[in-house]
């Protein structure tokens, strides 16, 4: 019995991931090689060509995606790392507020926090209406269904994904270490470069993992502060389940993504050294 206690304790969740990821997966990557419609069904015909087509057909939508989770993780990460820095260097005895004060925005819903957005950002919102009227901007001037407006959007919604992290990773930092860098004569800016960073890697690098993945694969905040010219691949897989009932196409959308954002973590993790992350964090 107690050689099998531990695989008794992972068997409830094992069985959770075989059937609600592992059992889906394989139903859509089967889905992905039929051809057929809705009306007269699907059938499996192997038809591995249609991942190149889809590539090919929809690669400006797949590099717009790529590309916007890029700059929302850099964003993100110049905003997370001083929060979590503050918190967890100077927050004292109000950290579980302040940590508090970073979880608050979900207790409201991910699309009316999105929604909320479009209304500030509105030509005649509460942002831009002021600034017209006492002319700062041209009347002309608009935010909503832009870049900046889709990635701003995307770093709202997931910054805290990217804070907390980094907050554990430098939470875990001895202030010892610190001042014995100072004690060696080291400059704040080369305690920081020397020392805080390299042992806050694995908060990075884990906080760079939960906001990637999810931003570039995002529709929400594309569907509702964007416009045509930011349509974002999960805003095409989107429409091909739900509106055009193209299921393999939309299988082998999803699959693709899922390859790219693959290749993009490994070759993340391969320049930050995970050998050296890993070593970080254990110590």
């Amino acid at each position: 019995m107690k050689r099998l206690a531990p695989y008794l304790l992972i068997l409830p969740g094992g069985l959770w991931l075989l059937i609600f990821l592992v059992v889906p997966m394989v139903f859509m990557a089967s889905v992905s090689t039929q051809e057929g419609d809705t009306l007269n069904g699907f059938v499996q015909t192997f038809n591995l060509s249609i991942y190149g087509d889809v590539l090919a057909q929809y690669r400006t939508q797949f590099l717009r995606s790529v590309g916007y989770g890029l700059a929302g993780t850099a964003v993100s990460i110049a905003l997370a790392y001083p929060v979590a820095s503050w918190i967890a260097f100077k927050g004292g005895a109000r950290k579980s507020t302040y940590l508090l004060l970073v979880l608050l925005p979900f207790f409201v819903s991910f699309v009316l926090r999105t929604v909320s957005w479009k209304f500030l950002l509105a030509d005649d919102g509460l942002l831009l209406a002021p600034l017209k009227s006492a002319g700062l901007v041209s009347g002309d001037f608009h935010v909503l269904q832009t870049t900046v407006a889709v990635i701003g959007g995307l770093v709202y919604n997931y910054l805290p994904f990217m804070i907390l992290p980094i907050y554990v990773a430098l939470e875990r930092v001895d202030p010892r270490v610190i001042e014995a860098a100072h004690d060696l004569y080291a400059s704040g800016r080369a305690a920081f470069t020397r020392v805080v960073l390299p042992l806050s890697l694995p908060g990075v690098f884990a906080g760079v993992l939960m906001t990637f993945v999810p931003m570039t694969a995002d529709y929400v905040n594309a569907g509702i502060l964007g416009g045509p010219e930011n349509t974002m691949i999960g805003n095409i897989i989107q429409t091909e389940y739900l509106v055009n009932g193209d299921y393999p196409t939309a299988s082998a959308l999803s699959f693709t993504l899922m390859a790219v954002m693959l290749i993009g973590i490994f070759a993340y993790a391969k320049a930050l050294g995970t050998e050296n992350v890993l070593e970080a964090a254990a110590r």
